[in-house]
């Protein structure tokens, strides 16, 4: 019933839709400024900027896990970074989430990933406990630090 595969460009439009609907279950819809031709150009080449899990069920869209790598600095090696997980409300409690957040697992530990991280919004309890029932801490000492718009500007001018 489950497949996952890797995303290619050709998904951009179907990795959009997903990220309009997270946005959406975030409260956030107005959000979204990504376009098609944005993540057709993310997902495109040999070492492309992002990469995304699509999860379908009975080969309907069911879900999606974009992610990336960074950097620790303290450990020397790369670290996976989650940036959205999604499932649709109709897929949910299937295990696509929890399938999804293994097979990035797999990634890390095969890649030489130090860690493999990723945020949540502090109102999500439903996503706290599923996160924990998998066994991520919830770091409450990290805040997340963010410059964007005029601010960005005004922070890049020489």
């Amino acid at each position: 019933m489950l497949t996952v595969r890797q995303a290619s460009p050709d998904d951009a439009e179907q990795v959009l839709g997903f990220i309009r609907d997270l946005a959406a279950y975030e409260r956030a819809p107005e959000a979204v400024r990504a376009t098609a031709q944005d993540l057709r150009a993310a997902l495109a080449g040999s070492d492309p900027r992002v990469r995304v899990l699509m999860a379908d069920w009975d080969r309907q869209p069911a879900g999606f896990a974009l992610f990336f790598r960074q950097f620790s600095t303290w450990e020397g090696k790369p670290v996976l970074y989650l940036e959205d997980l999604f499932v649709r409300p109709e897929f949910r409690g299937k295990g696509i989430g929890r399938d999804l957040l293994r097979r990035l697992a797999r990634i890390a530990v095969e890649t030489g990933c130090a860690r493999y991280q990723w945020q949540v919004l502090d109102w999500n309890q439903p996503a706290i406990e599923f996160y924990r029932a998998c066994g991520a801490q919830v770091l409450r000492e990290w805040l997340t630090c963010r410059v964007e718009g005029e601010d960005l500007a005004r922070l890049a001018a020489p």
